[in-house]
Formats: C-alpha cells, sequence, structure tokens
C-alpha cells in the first residue's frame, strides 16, 4: 500500500521552498509498482492530486517496509501523470532523487530490497 499524507506546501511561483510529501510503502510489491529505476540517479512515483510542474523541487519523507526510520531526500518532478490518464493508471507525479548522498542512499536501499524483481515486465506507475 502506498499511503501520502503531503506535509506543509511553501511551494511559491518562481521559487521559495519545496514541497514536502510523506510516501509510507510497505509492500515489497508497491515499492516496485512505485519506484523508476530508469532515472540515472533513481526516483519514485507519489500518487498525488497536486499540481506540480516538471522540474519542481519536492522534498520527501519516505518510509520504507519495515524499516521504521523516515528517509528524508530531496528531488525534481520529472514526470506527471494527469487525471484520467489512458490506461487507468494513477494521477501523481515520478521525482528524481538528488544526486547527493541521501538520494544516492535511498536509490541504493530501494535496489537491494527489489533485487531481481528489478528485472521484471511487471506494469508500473510510469511503465
Amino acid at each position: 500500500m502506498v499511503d501520502t499524507r503531503p506535509g506543509e506546501d511553501n511551494t511559491k511561483p518562481g521559487g521559495g521552498r519545496p514541497s514536502v510529501l510523506s510516501l509510507t510503502i510497505k509492500e515489497r510489491s508497491a515499492l516496485y509498482a512505485a519506484y523508476i529505476p530508469h532515472l540515472k540517479r533513481g526516483g519514485i512515483f507519489i500518487p498525488t492530486t497536486r499540481s506540480y510542474r516538471l522540474g519542481d523541487a519536492v522534498f520527501m519523507l519516505l518510509t520504507i517496509m519495515d524499516d521504521p526510520q523516515k528517509v528524508p531526500v530531496a528531488g525534481q518532478v520529472v514526470w506527471i501523470t494527469p487525471p484520467n490518464c489512458q490506461g487507468n493508471k494513477a494521477q501523481g507525479i515520478g521525482v528524481q532523487f538528488s544526486d547527493d548522498e541521501a538520494g544516492k542512499a535511498v536509490k541504493r536501499r530501494i535496489e537491494t530490497l527489489l533485487g531481481g524483481l528489478l528485472q521484471s515486465t511487471r506494469s508500473t506507475h510510469t511503465y
């Protein structure tokens, strides 16, 4: 199950602080569906009805499976699935992880958890 709880949204046109999103992924299958491995730095799909633009900065607090710690990571919107998308895909955004140590660490953690599942051809939120 993927659970998102928006935090304080301080995004302002032309700049400002990034939007804050909290995402909880409790199952390996949900992690597989949300992870975006084809991005160089890795990324994650976040279901949301909030409006975003490509390039918007976001800050995420990720809770992944049985890890009790929330992982703070910054990112940038690189994918948008609009409402009522063909193929019944969930509305939301794809966020590429930042190129800092936090982004690299969360990418490694997710890829370790997914292991061989990364080679699967099962559909995801973005493919």
